[in-house]
């Protein structure tokens, strides 16, 4: 089973590499680009079929090392 874990700043947080981000796509003279929030993306393999016992698993997984709870949320997408 394949999933896809998308961790994030809460909306609260200030972004510094997102605005370094955004204003290099501007001074790139990319148009259209109103603002940019950076994350990390963590695709995971996972044995077996049980879907809810997957879940279970990366959020444990997220809560203990791959999203600092404090200043990050996480989304678990599950693939194919």
């Amino acid at each position: 089973m394949k999933a896809r874990v998308l961790v994030t700043l809460k909306s609260a947080v200030l972004d510094p590499q997102g605005k370094a981000i955004e204003g290099a796509l501007r001074s790139l003279g990319v148009p259209g680009v109103g603002s940019v929030r950076q994350g990390k993306v963590f695709d995971v393999e996972l044995d077996g079929g049980d879907r809810a016992k997957a879940e279970a698993t990366l959020k444990d997984a997220c809560e203990k090392l791959l999203a600092n709870t404090v200043i990050e949320t996480y989304r678990i997408e599950f693939v194919g």
